[in-house]
């Protein structure tokens, strides 16, 4: 048995963040088309939510691995990968849900779709998941970094108490 790349479960795990924000948005439309700015406002906020909240836990999670930050991961790249797969399978699915099932997802061709919808997706889950993580990295930086001068203090205090 094989193990899936981390950026592929990333990025098929924020397409369907992605298509659920996207039939949920059409729904509310749909039931409630004055409200649509509010809809589509937090049909946003949720797919970047999941994706800094899930970039912060991998820079959590490999900073504490590495703790020299020249041995960090690549996550910059993971992030990117799984952002353009999100945006590219997100597009065509809503595509094909849209003109099948669901008319209020939109009513975009595929070709805007799958470059313009892909490209807008694509930068919703890599940019807010590249800042938590480095916000992640730096809270676990700034833990270590108040570990070490709580070493350094004791030691120079020691050093103190032996010169007096």
């Amino acid at each position: 048995m094989t193990r899936m790349s981390s950026w592929l479960v990333r990025g098929l795990a924020m397409t369907a963040v992605h298509v659920l924000a996207r039939i949920l948005l059409g729904v509310a439309v749909v039931e409630a088309p004055l409200n649509s700015t509010v809809w589509r406002t937090v049909a946003i906020a949720a797919v970047v939510l999941v994706a800094l909240v899930w970039g912060g836990f991998d820079g959590i999670r490999d900073a504490r691995a590495n703790p020299d930050p020249d041995d960090y991961g690549d996550l910059t790249v993971r992030w990117l990968k799984a952002g353009v797969l999100a945006g590219v399978a997100a597009g065509l699915i809503s595509w094909i849900i849209g003109n099948t099932v669901l008319a209020g997802i939109g009513q975009a061709g595929l070709f805007v779709e799958l470059i313009a919808g892909a490209s807008f997706t694509a930068l919703l889950v890599f940019v807010p998941a590249f800042v938590g993580a480095a916000i992640g990295r730096w809270l676990i930086r700034r833990e270590q970094n108040n570990g070490a001068e709580d070493d350094w203090s004791v030691h120079e205090d020691r050093h103190a108490d032996a010169a007096r």
